[in-house]
């Protein structure tokens, strides 16, 4: 279900909504119940309505798929609670959620290495002596004289276990999850997989700065 459909993808039911018709995400979603499907994939939650029969779907044994406007993997846990479903149904329903951002790529073409400023490197708790591993593009005519060519994405994953669903139960902070998974090591940040990045000579400094809260 798609609020458009960007894209016709082969051997999959695409569903266009019509909000005057009547046709949300929740009445398709019903709608696409009653078919049996395997896996579902709702473009967005939205609302309360929505976010039900979701969850209702997960409940019966349906694999299902969705996105939600959230700042890291963890605010999908408090937007859901935050829109009324109870914890003790988000804790038994969410397997995992995902944050994601796309960043630039350093054009192949000009790539050099560079030297950013003590106070960005500390910024980003960087040591000064990793300098050489930093590049940017220089700028030429394979990327418009911009540096960059093509994007990448950068990933956070939260895996509910035993741990998160605890938590949850307790209606804990999104900030405090984060640091549990962390300081457990089963959280890995936007911010640190950005990072690797750019140790990795595929995107710069700038360019995450742009795309990652701090």
């Amino acid at each position: 279900m798609e609020d458009p459909v960007e894209y016709r993808i082969k051997n999959i039911m695409q569903v266009q909504l019509n909000t005057k018709a009547g046709m949300n995400f929740a009445g398709g979603l019903r709608s696409i119940l009653r078919q049996d499907p395997d896996v579902v994939m709702v473009g967005e939650i939205r609302d309360l309505e929505t976010a039900r029969v979701a969850v209702q779907a997960a409940l019966t044994g349906h694999r299902v798929l969705s996105t939600l406007h959230t700042n890291d993997a963890t605010g999908a846990v408090t937007r859901l609670i935050d829109m009324g479903i109870e914890p003790f149904l988000v804790s038994s329903v969410m397997a995992a959620s995902f944050a994601q951002r796309l960043v630039r790529k350093i054009c192949p073409n000009c790539k050099e290495p560079y030297y950013p400023s003590e106070e960005v490197l500390n910024h980003w708790n960087l040591d000064v002596s990793n300098s050489q591993h930093f590049f940017k593009g220089k700028g030429c005519i394979n990327c418009m004289h911009t540096g960059y060519k093509g994007r990448t994405g950068i990933y956070e994953v939260l895996v509910v276990d035993e741990m998160i669903q605890d938590l949850i139960l307790k209606k804990k902070p999104a900030h405090e999850i984060t640091q549990a998974a962390v300081e457990t090591g089963k959280l890995k940040t936007l911010k640190e997989n950005a990072v690797e990045k750019v140790l990795k000579g595929i995107t710069t400094l700038e360019e995450i700065a742009s795309v990652v809260m701090d």
